[in-house]
């Protein structure tokens, strides 16, 4: 918007001296309102922008407690016994609860902003890890079984936290810096913080948490009681610290343009909101008389600012609910989100379940034996990290190569149809091409894994957890990019939470493919790994190959799926959209 423009409301007053109250308006002279003149403030707003930035990147750097949970799966396994299967139902329990109701917190941080959000991430990952760690006890004392429903229970609490934080951080920094040139690195830098967040409490939990247990590999294993313990205090001070801190700073500027695009498109009706009692004029200037005119009414008690603030809210609704129409509406979206969970799933399932894949590369009667395989051995914790280390990298990595190499539109808003107002690039790559070539990279991971290429050469293991640390950080980057460039930011909260649902599903069906692979080894070889015993524990290449076959052709899938929403019939290429 320019200098030149003026209020997106037409302020109405109430009184008989102005005339005759009446459902269609636009007779009367206009009163329009200074709050929506462009008054800059430039050090109140660096504030503020720089302690919600900061609150964000608090939040995001805290809230992948989640993403670690390879480094104390193992003792599960060993400790109260668990089989895979309900190893992968306490990660699957937790990932559904992190992703499927993302959507409904999407829309209602989109409404009524990002710290509310903030705050119910502190009491459930309070009560979520808190509960964890007192059936984790009880489950040690003896009855292991009867706790592990509790279990699940308090893992579904730590998802709902993980996708409060999470989503409440993100948002923030979308709204608020993502309609700029460097809105891809404004992204990154939280989800990257995210990735980032895994990396730093795997190693508090290996090194602070952690117990000798020679017979264990790795020669350690986590005190999970207080471990959680830990959790638990950290993450309910980081959510109230976002409750005070996480702020959308001049949201109402970012709906009055997203009206002007939507009406210029057609999309969006004004007769319709004058029908609701809501009225708005064209674009022009505000001058000081005005501003002092419309003041001195409000202190006569002629305007109710009071009545202003209920039309802004009404105003609001209809952008976000034509942004949510027009979003669930085009089938692209539908394309990409499916290709979405063929490539986040495996990523998810790779990342659960790395503590269970790394014991099967050594021959557990070798390692009791004192064997050679002590010298090439390797730990969840290690992996975690290099995980969050590769994810956190190239999340930055992607959103700084994005925002210099690929085409954008310089407004921030929805697409309404071929752009031509482009930044002229002498040479430029899509988001679409950085998306597909990573995701190539996650699937050469998976499929390197599944070929048996790490069997008995845990130093090797570095190169798959690299991979797919590397693709799944990029697809996770990349992705709610791409929505805001399409779609706009106004509803950016309720657009990714729609897409983000879709992982939950990949990750619990790749969870359960997996665990019905290494259940059926362990049923075969009956294998009894030094202090662990029973016939839980599987070792070799059939543990884990044809899942991880299977997850890379997911990955393939999802190639196809993302690039015929580009290119294909009535694709994003077609339509002028830039990417």
């Amino acid at each position: 918007m320019s200098s030149t423009t003026t209020p997106l409301l037409h302020r109405i007053p109430s009184t008989s001296t102005l005339g005759p109250a009446s459902s269609d308006t636009t007779s009367l002279r206009s009163l329009p309102s200074s709050r929506y003149r462009r008054r800059p403030r430039p050090t109140a707003t660096r504030r503020a922008l720089l302690l919600s930035f900061l609150s964000s990147l608090l939040s995001s750097l805290s809230a992948g407690s989640i993403t670690i949970f390879s480094l104390y799966a193992p003792t599960f396994q060993s400790t109260l016994h668990y089989s895979q299967y309900r190893i992968n139902g306490l990660a699957s329990a937790a990932s559904i609860a992190m992703y499927m109701p993302v959507s409904l917190l999407g829309y209602y941080c989109d409404r009524v902003g990002p710290a509310p959000l903030s705050l119910l991430s502190a009491v459930f990952f309070g009560l979520g890890y808190a509960g964890a760690a007192l059936f984790f006890y009880w489950g040690q004392q003896g009855d292991p079984e009867g706790v592990y429903w509790g279990l699940v229970g308090s893992f579904v609490g730590i998802g709902v936290g993980t996708c409060s934080m999470y989503l409440s951080a993100v948002a923030t920094c979308a709204k608020n810096f993502g309609r700029g040139r460097h809105r891809g690195l404004a992204l990154a830098v939280p989800i990257a913080a995210f990735g980032l967040s895994g990396m730093w409490l795997s190693q508090v939990g290996d090194r602070l948490f952690s117990l000798d247990t020679p017979g264990d590999l790795g020669g350690k294993k986590v005190d999970v009681v207080r471990f959680f313990g830990f959790l638990a205090i950290l993450l309910v001070i980081v959510g109230v610290v976002g409750a005070v801190g996480l702020r959308i700073v001049d949201e109402q500027e970012l709906i009055e343009e997203a009206v002007e695009e939507l009406e210029r498109s057609g999309i969006l009706d004004g007769s319709r909101m004058l029908g609701n009692g809501v009225t708005r004029e064209g674009y022009g200037g505000v001058d000081v008389d005005e501003e002092r005119e419309e003041e001195d009414m409000i202190g006569a008690g002629i305007l109710d600012p009071r009545k202003d603030q209920e039309e802004d809210k009404k105003i609001k609704t209809w952008v976000l609910n034509a942004e949510t129409r027009r979003f669930l509406t085009d089938h692209t979206m539908w394309l990409f989100a499916f290709g979405f969970f063929f490539m986040i799933g495996p990523g998810e399932a790779f990342i659960n379940n790395m503590g269970t894949v790394i014991k099967t590369l050594y021959d557990p009667e070798l390692r009791v034996a004192g064997g050679g395989a002590g010298e090439h051995e390797t730990s969840a914790a290690t992996h975690v990290s290099i995980v969050g280390i590769t994810s956190t990298i190239v999340r930055l990595l992607t959103g700084t190569l994005t925002d210099l190499l690929a085409p954008s539109p310089q407004a921030g808003h929805v697409q309404i149809a071929s752009s031509t107002e482009l930044e002229r690039k002498r040479f430029s790559v899509s988001r679409v091409v950085f998306l597909l070539c990573f995701a190539v990279m996650l699937s050469l991971g998976l499929a390197g894994l599944a070929a048996g290429w790490v069997q008995d050469h845990g130093e090797r293991f570095w190169v798959i957890s690299g991979l797919v640390g590397a693709g799944y950080g990029a697809v996770f980057s990349l992705t709610p990019i791409i929505i805001t460039v399409i779609w706009g930011v106004e509803n950016f909260a309720t657009n990714w939470g729609i897409v983000a649902m879709f992982p939950a599903l990949g990750a619990t069906m790749w969870g359960l493919v997996y665990s019905a692979v290494y259940q059926e080894g362990a049923r075969r070889q009956s294998v009894v790994g030094g202090e662990d015993g029973g016939d839980n524990l599987c070792y070799g290449v059939e543990c884990y190959a044809s899942a991880f076959w299977a997850m890379a052709g997911s990955v393939w899938v999802a190639c196809g799926l993302v690039l015929w929403a580009w290119k294909g019939r009535g694709g994003w290429s077609q339509r002028g959209v830039v990417v």
